[in-house]
């Protein structure tokens, strides 16, 4: 098969273009290489049903990949736990870490096709920062991205998506998001 390799997706274009000269005249920077950058995104995805009905894992499975482009790795349960019916080593979750050309093409099409499609969306909140430059969003439903199937996925599931960036500051973390078109609520008044 043979595939283009001089692709590079929009946003590390623009990322390389406009952001990083920006930056450096912003943060009084010398040299490209220390202005911060998306290191890379974590997406996790728990399948509490899997521990009764392991087809529910497989269907997650799917459109997991179906979202990231990559297939996930399956994480499973550390030890027993009785309240819950669960036995170590279970199947429970799911979790894909994306970087490079794959982690930029789901930052675009997050920015721009599925947090719009978020119910009652007004931003997302800056307290969700870590305190070491990486931003945690939950999402409730996994419907608003346009490569899950509807009518082949059994149930609506949560996701938790972390961004990793390389600076340590959560201010320049939120600049640089915001620089590649994040959209965060307006403080309030």
């Amino acid at each position: 098969m043979n595939m283009k390799t001089d692709y590079i997706p929009r946003l590390k274009k623009y990322y390389k273009d406009k952001i990083i000269p920006a930056m450096m005249n912003e943060l009084n920077l010398t040299s490209p290489m220390a202005v911060p950058k998306i290191e890379k995104i974590v997406i996790s995805m728990s399948v509490n049903e899997a521990k009764d009905d392991i087809k529910m894992l497989e269907a997650a499975k799917e459109d997991l990949a179906a979202i990231c482009g990559q297939m996930p790795q399956i994480k499973r349960a550390k030890k027993s736990i009785s309240n819950f019916k669960l036995r170590q080593g279970m199947p429970i979750a799911l979790k894909v870490t994306l970087r490079g050309n794959r982690m930029y093409e789901f930052l675009d099409r997050f920015i721009s096709l599925a947090a719009p499609k978020i119910r009652d969306f007004s931003g997302f909140d800056v307290s969700k920062f870590d305190g070491r430059g990486s931003l945690n969003i939950g999402i409730r439903d996994h419907f608003i991205f346009p490569e899950v199937n509807v009518e082949k996925s059994p149930k609506s599931r949560g996701m938790n998506i972390t961004i990793v960036t390389t600076t340590k500051d959560d201010k320049i973390a939120k600049k640089l998001l915001e620089y590649f078109g994040f959209p965060f609520k307006e403080p309030k008044k």
